[in-house]
């Protein structure tokens, strides 16, 4: 088993009087990926919010040995967590290659070339702005400015939400790919089916707690998880 690159322990997340995370613990191993699943409202978004400094947490976060909660999102991005946040959050007017500049954060231009490797369709669109092209285009586009950043732990929130079945494939035979090429992943995602498949580990959340934990085949073997979350 790989070592831990990130250990959560007893997260609590509060908005105002509600408290949406309940005291969740879990590991991310290095060079695996690890799904959080659940229900909308289960408060997996609101975890990796936590994880990014994003909004303030309870517990302890910590990342390669050093802990990391409490600490403001850009010391959190320097230390080599990147996150791919629901809904894209592209930079509509601006075009597809500037977009990716921004994930160079100041790095020689010319690395952008792994970023169209990686991804063909954005060197054919580089010229567009990043408003026109289609969901999974976009989201392709807030991948890989991501891993412009090199991050040493990529998250991604909802990477399927809102795309056509087809593109919802596109993105997770993308995410696949990295996958094999060791990228270290927390992937929060609604398609069960396709996280799990995915996972190497997975825990299943719900209502601010997780109730299930396991490897992404085992759970794709539970009844319990079938029933409630895959349609079985």
């Amino acid at each position: 088993m790989n070592a831990p690159l990130l250990e959560v322990e007893e997260l609590r997340v509060r908005y105002g009087a509600v408290e949406a995370v309940h005291g969740v613990s879990f590991l991310a191993n290095a060079g695996e990926v690890t799904a959080l699943i659940g229900a909308n409202g289960a408060g997996k978004s609101s975890t990796l919010a936590a994880i990014s400094g994003l909004v303030p947490a309870d517990g302890r976060i910590r990342f390669d040995g050093r802990e990391i909660g409490g600490a403001p999102p850009h010391s959190i991005v320097r230390a080599g967590i990147v996150q791919v946040p629901e809904g894209r959050e592209i930079l509509a007017r601006m075009t597809v290659e500037e977009n990716l500049l921004m994930g160079l954060r100041g790095r020689d231009r010319a690395e952008i070339a792994s970023a169209y490797e990686r991804f063909p369709i954005l060197r054919e669109r580089r010229a567009l702005l990043a408003g026109s092209l289609s969901g999974g285009e976009q989201q392709m586009l807030a991948i890989a400015r991501a891993l412009l950043a090199q991050p040493r732990l990529l998250l991604l929130d909802e990477p399927s939400l809102g795309l056509a079945p087809m593109i919802v494939k596109r993105v997770f035979d993308t995410l696949a790919e990295l996958k094999r090429q060791g990228v270290t992943m927390l992937l929060v995602e609604q398609n069960a089916l396709r996280a799990l498949r995915l996972a190497d580990r997975a825990y299943v959340m719900d209502l601010g707690r997780i109730v299930m934990r396991g490897t992404g085949p085992e759970l794709l073997r539970d009844e319990g998880v079938a029933r409630t979350y895959l349609g079985g």
